[in-house]
């Protein structure tokens, strides 16, 4: 549970000896800069149901059609010629030139509410399928009133509706457009910020998942008392001072089986309420809802209800924030998910690394574009909240299998992803130095246990062998 560069000079001798009469040192937590930047997310007192879901395709193209251009005339020079896709109609083989759109990708596997309809009477449900690739899967790119199918050099499996991108090509007979090249949003400009010049610590946590059936709070308790100051030598915890911030993010209550005794949900709410006024007594806390929270379902989700939490809502150190979440902390942006965007992007394509996904993310300039396809959004009509404005020192995902990090370069800026594991199963939070932009993972593992293996088709094969033998 140590920090990198922390040491015990204790020996055995003097911990086995009577206790001596001497004052404690009190150290006091490290403070850094914060700003919330998540008001875009906010819908609280602005709800309309009424909209229909294809008004917030064109408003992601109106808004990102000029970040897109610019990085296309960027890397292909501005001697190509830009056009709509109305354009091309007639052309047959035409000239080289740039066309930008929104891709939908056609996916024969993936569910679909007209199939369930034309299947009613055979009362044959929808196969759920774990990921929605398929080898018939195809790209279209449409604008405001017109589309095209996309063949030539496309990564297809990688490729999820939604996007919004600049393809380099010429048009071919049959509505197609042949495809050389394509260029995607990237992130925007970074903003100059003071840098620290000691070090400071967020630490990140997600998954805790209590529940009435959770009898692994030991792990729970360690953390919190570790990173509250109760918990190592006094070397240890003067490291463990440099943490000015904790985020949790997403399911701290694990609220999946729709039980109708609201007395039991309490309960693990009440549970989670004194969790946090430890947390909040000692150090800022920011609390993501996450898919298995009490709140809305819907992204973006909104912060868990003051009167949910009432023990620590009056803490000036306590305070809840949405789903997506981007702050400054210290000079540093962090942008932040509980983890549904990835999952879902990983369901419609072939990236299964939670890594590469949130660097395509990156890649793509947007949190969430398989919202509201496959992803369940609320109905934006003149805004997309997801477009990423703000370009992210650290981007972590929560709720993810293993914890992983890796520096990724996305427009000329250096990225931190992170992702975060799930606290519930492997004990294990993140903690990243906000001036080296360093991570690492704190694992407190006693009574957690390990996490089931996945076992193949074969090895289960075999083992049923073994057990008929």
């Amino acid at each position: 549970m140590n920090l990198k560069g922390a040491r015990s000079v204790e020996k055995a001798e003097e911990l086995l000896s009577v206790p001596k009469k001497l004052e404690i040192e009190k150290v006091e937590r490290m403070k850094a800069t914060y700003s919330n930047l998540s008001n875009r997310f906010k819908v609280w007192g602005k709800k309309d149901m009424s909209r229909q879901y294809c008004l917030i395709y064109g408003a992601r193209l109106e808004k990102m059609r000029p970040l897109v251009l610019s990085k296309a005339v960027e890397r292909w020079g501005s001697e190509v010629k830009v056009k709509r896709l109305h354009d091309l109609a007639g052309d047959g083989e035409g000239e080289k030139c740039i066309i930008i759109g929104t891709l939908y990708k056609k996916q024969e596997l993936k569910p679909s509410i007209l199939k369930e309809i034309s299947e009613e009477y055979q009362l044959m449900p929808q196969p759920v399928v774990k990921n929605y690739v398929g080898e018939s899967d195809e790209i279209i790119l449409e604008d405001e009133v017109q589309r095209i199918h996309l063949i030539g050099n496309i990564d297809v499996p990688t490729l999820v509706t939604g996007l919004v991108v600049a393809v380099l090509g010429k048009a071919s007979e049959g509505g197609k457009f042949h495809v050389e090249e394509m260029c995607y949003a990237g992130l925007p400009d970074a903003v100059k910020q003071e840098e620290l010049t000691q070090d400071r610590f967020v630490m990140l946590v997600s998954g805790l998942e209590l529940s009435k059936s959770t009898d692994q709070l030991l792990p729970m308790e360690l953390m919190v008392d570790y990173f509250t100051g109760h918990l190592g030598c006094p070397e240890e915890q003067e490291e463990v001072a440099s943490i000015c911030r904790v985020i949790i993010a997403g399911n701290s209550v694990h609220n999946t089986l729709g039980e109708k005794d609201h007395s039991e949900v309490m309960k693990v709410v009440r549970e989670l309420d004194d969790l946090l006024l430890q947390i909040a007594s000692s150090c800022p806390v920011d609390l993501m809802p996450g898919e298995l929270d009490p709140t809305n379902h819907l992204l973006p989700q909104q912060p868990f209800h003051p009167c949910v939490l009432p023990k620590v809502r009056g803490y000036a150190t306590m305070q809840g924030v949405t789903n997506p979440y981007e702050c400054e902390v210290g000079g540093r942006v962090l942008v932040g998910t509980s983890g549904q965007n990835v999952e879902n992007v990983s369901r419609c394509t072939t990236l299964q690394d939670p890594l590469e996904v949130m660097e395509r993310l990156c890649e793509w300039g947007h949190l969430a574009p398989t919202a509201p396809d496959s992803l369940s959004t609320y109905p934006y009509y003149k805004e997309d909240p997801f477009i990423m404005t703000h370009c992210p020192d650290i981007f972590f995902a929560g709720n993810q299998e293993a914890f992983a990090s890796k520096t990724v370069e996305v427009s000329g800026h250096k990225v931190l992803l992170v992702s975060v594991p799930k606290f519930n199963t492997t004990g294990t939070c993140v903690l990243v130095n906000l001036r080296t932009l360093e991570c690492q993972p704190v694992e407190f593992s006693f009574g957690v246990p390990p996490p089931a293996e996945v076992k193949s088709a074969e090895a289960e094969a075999e083992a049923e062998a073994e057990g008929e033998k």
